[in-house]
């Protein structure tokens, strides 16, 4: 029965941190240095900017864009992905593509209007 009790402690314990620590774009956590798939890049891009507009970052109609392009950059810390959306019917025409920015593993590193 202690025993019992003990295993019951520890797996509510372990759930329950894992729940705390799970966010937006949560699933889109890596480790490692492999650098991610094409696709899984894609996919995370598209989660981020939905959390985006889900914050009020960025306005509604960017949920419906698709990517344009995805290209791996050199970036401050090495390569990175670039993922970019672009919007022809923005008003602001500085805020007609919008760049989000991974690691080569995948990981999220920034979004912008900018591209730097």
């Amino acid at each position: 029965m202690k025993y019992a009790l003990s295993t019951a402690a520890i797996l509510a314990a372990t759930w329950m941190g894992q729940a705390a620590m799970a966010s937006e774009g949560g699933s889109c956590h890596f480790h490692g240095s492999k650098p991610a798939a094409e696709a899984t890049v894609l996919g995370c891009a598209q989660q981020r900017k939905e959390a985006l507009v889900k914050a009020g970052k960025i306005d509604a109609p960017w949920q419906a864009i698709k990517h344009d392009k995805v290209e791996a950059v050199d970036g401050k810390k090495g390569k990175e992905w670039k993922v970019t959306f672009k919007d022809p019917a923005a008003k602001d025409k500085a805020k007609e593509t919008l760049y989000i920015f991974f690691t080569a593993p995948g990981n999220f590193i920034a979004a912008n209007f900018t591209g730097q």
